[in-house]
């Protein structure tokens, strides 16, 4: 731990993710909480019972939340996340969403919607004064940026600024940048969503979810809601997504640097009608001329990427993301978005380019 003239505040994000969620540094301490595997605790104290709390979740969101600064609560997948944030908007209140938000997140706004429980507005994300615009009235405004698939990016301190002149909360997915590459808290967001089985465990063995909350008041909510509902997450999978998190920075560090690479090697090539990157973070999308068939035969024919949808891991996955009948109609039929791991990047082209290279054959 820092000595008592340092601030963990001041320390770098690397060594505050290796010294966060840590037992007293004395003899005989192991150095990681271990998995605490209960259902029960004695009476008295301030868990009682394993649906209101686990060390093994203290530990990890003492990470996740001091490196986002604010107050994390961990749940058991990114869904559950995004259920908790959404249970925030009053009966019949107004969600403004990017169009090309996740589809789950989507799915879930369109059947609250359907159902009466809120209204919700679909905007281009990229676009601040639209977005702006359609604030009016609204009770929260739900940021993705960049946007899945399609990264798009959104002037996260603007459309803050804009949120809270109407009154209205702001939540931010920061799956795809992660609190290494942007804080949403900083910048006047109130909540910030990960799917922690993404970057944050890092290895693609993890379902998880967290909330990171700007305020006590609405940290307490959020909490409220997960231990009412009860999806909690495993200790162990919370301890497996705790040791991911601590090797973030340098798993991010080489995933965005072959991404930025790959994504130049792969401008102007013939099978490509246009190659997005946002210029930072690990995920490209690549969108294959002729639409479906040919991206199709792309994700078929490579040997180093994987055919998955998942993204994050240390392994480069990929996937048309129109396979999907939840995403949006607006997405091209031929974008395949590309996770990129922590292979070389002369292999991961070289396999890539090789299949697309088939595809004129």
């Amino acid at each position: 731990m820092p000595d008592s003239t340092t601030a963990a505040s001041e320390l770098h994000p690397e060594t505050r993710l290796i010294i966060a969620g840590r037992p007293p540094h004395v003899p005989d301490q192991p150095m990681n909480v271990p998995v605490h595997l209960t259902s029960t605790y004695v009476a008295g104290g301030d868990l009682e019972y394993a649906r209101y709390g686990n060390p093994s979740w203290t530990a990890f969101e003492d990470a996740l939340g001091g490196l986002e600064g604010g107050r994390c609560t961990a749940f058991a997948s990114g869904m559950a996340a995004i259920t908790a944030v959404l249970d925030l908007v009053p009966e019949g209140g107004t969600v403004v969403a990017p169009r090309h938000s996740y589809t789950g997140t989507v799915a879930q706004l369109d059947q609250l919607a359907a159902k009466g429980r809120l209204r919700v507005d679909y905007v281009d994300i990229s676009d601040t004064a639209a977005v702006a615009a359609a604030m009016a009235g609204a009770s929260l405004v739900w940021i993705e940026s960049p946007t899945n698939p399609a990264l798009e990016l959104a002037e996260i301190p603007a459309l803050v600024a804009a949120a809270h002149e109407h009154g209205a909360l702001v939540a931010v997915d920061n799956t795809f940048a992660t609190p290494l590459l942007q804080r949403p808290l900083e910048s006047g967001a109130d909540l910030v969503v990960h799917s922690a089985t993404k970057y944050i465990s890092g290895h693609s063995d993890v379902l998880m979810g967290a909330v990171v909350a700007a305020t006590d008041e609405l940290s307490a909510k959020v909490v409220a809601h997960r231990s009412l509902f009860g999806a909690i997450p495993g200790p162990f999978e919370t301890y497996l997504a705790l040791r991911g998190l601590r090797t973030l920075p340098v798993r991010l560090e080489r995933a965005q640097a072959s991404a930025k690479e790959l994504a130049a090697r792969l401008a102007g090539h013939p099978a490509l009608e246009e190659v997005r990157y946002p210029g930072f973070g690990g995920i490209i999308s690549i969108v294959v001329a002729g639409g479906k068939e040919p991206a199709d035969l792309l994700v078929q024919r490579t040997t180093l990427w994987v055919h998955a949808t998942s993204l994050g891991g240390v392994e480069s996955t990929f996937e048309r993301r129109r396979r999907w009948q939840l995403e949006q109609p607006t997405i091209p039929d031929g974008l395949v978005r590309l996770s990129v791991g922590l292979e070389h990047v002369d292999d991961l082209h070289r396999d890539l380019v090789s299949a697309l290279d088939s595809l004129g054959a």
